[in-house]
């Protein structure tokens, strides 16, 4: 298969979806531009912010993208590209796009609260504490995961103990882009400066800094990383979005729009051939895997991810200036994430070779496929500083999804101790402690740094199923609420089932192979233990959950 011809058919595909599905589902639920947002009507400077729809599709794409679009399709294409690449574009359009749109839709008609909120208000008290609950050990898989991975990114030294340049440029680079974000949200929200000619200096800011980047790596031991990387996650997520969040994410996504674009420019000057098998066989190509439902959990965010609604209605909602932005920052920005899942799958299928997948993480893969075809143009000079930005870029993007992850928890921590219709100011004792923001985003640190110090690999298996079970979760609430109010919502009773089958069968067949581990003697408590506690949790409170909005949706029981 061609690579130029599956890309350009991808997008087709893509383009045609936005204008005719998306067009179609902002009709049915009635986007009003006219109405104000929740950014206007409830603006506090901190978190209801209005923001610019450029800046808020920066901050909610790098946000929802991190590294999920790379790695997951590549994983995945242990079953050949063609069943990847049907779920990227069939699931992108018509269950992560309808989640994502959804989810920020629903929660600007609810003041901007977050799906928990709106699944309190159409199903019930019982099913918000559920998902609050279910919702918070997903982002604590989240924080633990990402922030593991990032520490990975920044360890300046191999365990001989050699230094390692690739790391340390990344860690300079990064830091420096904090501080250039902090300059940039001065600029733009207090000096009132054009957003036009700070992004133009911003760009040219990110290029200065990869260029000291590369000539000053910074060089930290993992240890060290992980305590700074907590510390900064605690302060990013308190302060106020135009500070940090809003600024440094529009900056990051022209690091990502860039990548994209050299990626789009190295397979249309090279266009390879992907040598990858259209279909490897239902066992994949090692023979011990299973396509369903492994396939529809692994791709992950390349084609829908529970984490996204989990953004949506907890800080877009908060910062959309106007209902219409809704459809292409949600349901668009969901698909620009499908196009970079198409371009990860694009990447590991030209460099399979002799019948094995080729070597190195999926981040690792994707940056030596992007920067191969950018050499085979002619550019061969740039492999190098090729294959480093690609790097930076996805390690910038974990970042973003860290510190956005945090926020998010420490969102649901707080609104779990909160009563409806209670102002936080008036609780006393143990809630009033809770409730506090500082307090709530501390406990979401300690709890995620110490899970991230045993590594990624214990927390990873659960990622997938956690984050897909909870799209189904936030397509039920989006129903819900639909049908109380008397809108079309049959778009979001396949996908809810779906996704509710293919990743309970995951966690049981999880949960089963952990069992197994135990009763063979192989398994321990730190690990396989681990892992058996939360999927327990997880599927008890989907079940719980899944019950309670099924009798709302389909009729057996009506909300007020």
């Amino acid at each position: 298969m061609n690579s130029l011809l599956l890309l350009i058919i991808s997008i087709a595909v893509l383009v045609i979806g936005y204008i005719t599905y998306g067009g179609w589902l902002a009709k049915q639920w009635g986007v009003d531009p006219s109405k104000e947002t929740p950014s206007h009507t409830q603006q506090d400077g901190v978190d209801y912010v209005p923001a610019k729809a450029p800046v808020l599709m920066g901050h909610h794409f790098a946000s929802i993208a991190g590294a999920g679009p790379i790695n997951g399709p590549i994983q995945a294409a242990i079953f050949g590209w063609l069943p990847v690449l049907l779920w990227i574009l069939i699931g992108g359009i018509f269950f992560g796009a309808v989640q994502d749109f959804s989810s920020i839709f629903a929660s600007i008609r609810h003041k901007g609260k977050s799906i928990g909120h709106v699944i309190e208000q159409n199903v019930g008290a019982k099913a918000k504490k559920l998902f609050l609950i279910f919702a918070y050990l997903t982002l604590l898989l989240v924080v633990a995961a990402f922030a593991s991975i990032v520490v990975g990114t920044f360890n300046g030294f191999t365990p001989e103990g050699d230094i390692v340049p690739a790391n340390g440029s990344t860690a300079t680079i990064s830091v420096l882009f904090i501080i250039i974000a902090i300059i940039f949200g001065a600029l733009v929200y207090r000096k009132n400066a054009p957003l036009s000619v700070a992004t133009v200096v911003g760009i040219i800011a990110i290029i200065a800094c990869i260029a000291i980047g590369l000539n000053f790596p910074i060089y930290l031991s993992a240890t060290t990383w992980l305590i700074l990387i907590l510390i900064y996650i605690f302060v990013a997520s308190v302060t106020p979005v135009w500070i940090l969040l809003q600024p440094r994410d529009y900056l990051n996504s022209f690091l990502l729009y860039g990548m994209m674009i050299a990626a789009v420019v190295g397979i249309v000057g090279s266009h390879p051939a992907i040598e990858l098998p259209a279909f490897t066989g239902f066992q994949g190509i090692n023979g011990n895997s299973s396509l369903f439902p492994m396939l529809f959990i692994t791709v992950a965010c390349g084609a829908i991810s529970g984490f996204h609604s989990l953004v949506g209605s907890g800080t877009t909602s908060k910062q959309l200036n106007s209902e219409k932005d809704a459809k292409i920052i949600g349901f668009g920005g969901m698909l620009i994430e499908c196009a970079l899942a198409v371009i990860s799958l694009i990447a590991v299928g030209i460099l399979f070779a002799d019948g094995a997948m080729p070597n190195g993480t999926p981040t690792q893969v994707f940056a030596t496929g992007i920067a191969s075809m950018i050499a085979a143009i002619g550019l061969e000079s740039a492999y190098n500083v090729a294959y480093a930005i690609i790097i930076l870029a996805v390690s910038a993007f974990c970042l973003t999804s860290l510190d956005t992850a945090t926020r998010l928890a420490r969102y649901m921590f707080q609104e779990f101790f909160i009563p409806e219709g209670t102002d936080p100011k008036t609780l006393t004792g143990f809630k009033k402690v809770c409730a506090n923001p500082y307090f709530a985003t501390l406990v979401t640190v300690i709890i995620g740094g110490i899970m991230a110090a045993g590594g990624y690999a214990k927390i990873w298996p659960l990622f997938g199923s956690a984050n897909q079970l909870l799209a189904a979760l936030a397509l039920l609430a989006a129903a819900a609420w639909l049908g109380n109010i008397g809108k079309n919502n049959k778009m979001f009773i396949l996908p809810m089932i779906f996704m509710l089958i293919a990743t309970l069968s995951a966690l049981v067949i999880t949960l089963i192979k952990n069992v197994v581990a135990f009763s063979a003697g192989t398994a321990t408590l730190s690990t396989e233990g681990l892992q058996i506690l939360f999927i327990v949790l997880l599927i008890a409170l989907a079940i719980d959950l899944a019950i309670e909005g099924c009798r709302v949706i389909f009729g057996k029981k009506k909300t007020a």
